[in-house]
């Protein structure tokens, strides 16, 4: 039982830091204007991360908050406009086999379309993109369409 339990707190703080990485990784790049900055300087909207931050044309971005068992990486952005925003990039999903913290991550290649920009309820005065979805271009994961949508917090 107790290594069960080191193994999990192990795999935790695993997590958190892998997390705390990827935070970082999905900030708008260098050089680039906070999106949230003059507040209609562009009227471009945002992708809302985990944390709450508005971005402009992330390289990552973490699909699932909670455990992080989902991911995008290495996105490369073709359109960012006032309607939709498309990005071909890697989807990482952890297979939970045998289970979560014992899967391992297999990666996909998507194509991301971000879609139906609203007002952001933490700033109204900012869009965001409310829907996203993964168009698998080869393998996919177990269970998934080969289109994949979803809403998107706000």
């Amino acid at each position: 039982m107790r290594t069960h339990t080191v193994r999990t707190v192990v795999t935790l703080a695993a997590a958190a830091v892998l997390s705390a990485g990827l935070a970082t990784a999905s900030a708008a790049p260098a050089g680039q204007p906070s999106p949230s900055a003059g507040h209609g300087a562009s009227h471009k909207p945002v992708l809302v991360d985990c944390f709450w931050k508005p971005q402009a044309r992330p390289d990552a971005f973490i699909l699932a908050c909670g455990d992080a068992n989902s991911r995008l990486s290495s996105l490369h952005w073709s359109t960012w406009n006032g309607r939709s925003a498309v990005a071909k990039g890697v989807n990482f999903v952890n297979d939970c086999k045998p289970y979560c913290a014992k899967g391992t991550f297999r990666s996909y290649p998507v194509i991301v379309r971000l879609d139906r920009p609203e007002p952001w309820k933490k700033d109204p005065k900012v869009d965001h993109f409310t829907r996203i979805s993964l168009v698998f271009t080869g393998a996919r994961p177990e269970g998934y369409d080969r289109v994949m949508t979803t809403p998107l917090w706000d």
